[in-house]
């Protein structure tokens, strides 16, 4: 699925789409759709007020094809701004575009409905032409769904086309903020990663197992944490891993070598090293500066060690 449909299907579920289309579809008679700007599908098939006669030659694939060369000729003509066709058999519909930015993205689609009262010869021509293209309904049932088409005048057509047009302008706005939106959203890749990274810091967790736990390449995640966050996956579990030291020594009661192994690292000197490179002090350099911290029970120390025994031994299992 593309950027555009992905776009349209966001909106036309979204509450504002929804609620307009019914309080559209109300008022008029007629039904609403938003396409995309390319679509192979009949536009209110299922849709509230999809007109019966239409339902009955979307039926049979000769007829259902002259319907999709008319919404492909329409969409053409709507290009700039409300277009109008009618079909062979008389009814007529129309688009409105929508864009974002100057870019069209879709078009929002009524009508299906007779602009003038049809006399009984017009009537008769149209059942002829629908057995034509292969419709197998009853002329009688053809005709009955024929005359139960809402008549519109043109003016009042033409009216609808003006709110649609209005519409389309805050569908264009609403596109704009989903656009937006989704340019500054992180990757759902990346929002896995992190939050694997944020649980299991302590870990030997390598960018290829993390990869491999949502669903993408090494190096497509590697592109994609460095687009998303600025840094590299090492880079990014390296600061994790210093924000809980950070926190950790703030309580005098445990050592820094302690610390070391519990955030994640193995060695006291690499992680002195590292410490010093993110945070641009050493950890006894940044212990020395905390004012007046509260002691935090021996039981805590405790626990840290039974977490870093707990560890080494399922790695030595």
């Amino acid at each position: 699925m593309n950027t555009n449909q992905e776009m349209i299907k966001q909106l036309a579920g979204s509450d504002l789409f929804k609620e307009y289309e019914r309080a559209y579809s109300t008022a008029t008679g007629m039904p609403l759709a938003f396409q995309p700007l390319e679509s192979f599908d009949l536009p209110f098939q299922g849709k509230p007020k999809e007109n019966g006669f239409c339902a009955m030659m979307a039926r049979k694939s000769r007829s259902c094809a002259a319907c999709l060369q008319m919404q492909d000729k329409l969409r053409q003509e709507a290009g700039e701004k409300a277009a109008t066709a009618t079909c062979s058999l008389g009814l007529s519909e129309a688009a409105v575009p929508v864009r974002v930015g100057d870019q069209i993205i879709g078009f929002l689609q009524t009508g299906q409905v007779l602009l003038e009262k049809p006399t009984p010869a017009k009537v008769g021509k149209v059942v002829a032409q629908a057995r034509e293209l292969g419709v197998e309904e009853k002329p009688e049932s053809l005709r009955e769904a024929y005359l139960k088409t809402p008549v519109l005048p043109r003016e009042k057509f033409h009216s609808t086309l003006q709110l649609l047009t209005i519409f389309a302008e805050l569908l264009s706005i609403k596109s704009n903020q989903v656009a937006l939106a989704q340019a500054n959203a992180e990757p759902l890749a990346v929002t896995r990663a992190k939050k694997i990274i944020q649980d299991r810091h302590a870990d030997d967790i390598s960018l290829g197992q993390v990869a491999q736990e949502v669903h993408v390449s090494p190096f497509y995640l590697c592109k994609l944490f460095r687009k998303a966050t600025g840094m590299t996956f090492t880079e990014f579990v390296s600061r994790t891993r210093m924000e809980k030291a950070k926190s950790l020594l703030l309580n005098p009661n445990l050592r820094v070598s302690e610390i070391v192994y519990e955030v994640g690292f193995q060695s006291l000197t690499h992680f002195n090293r590292m410490f010093k490179k993110l945070m641009g002090e050493s950890p006894s350099r940044f212990r020395a500066r905390i004012p007046g911290h509260r002691h935090a029970p021996t039981s805590l120390r405790n626990s840290l060690r039974l977490g870093r025994n707990a560890r080494l031994l399922h790695q030595f299992a």
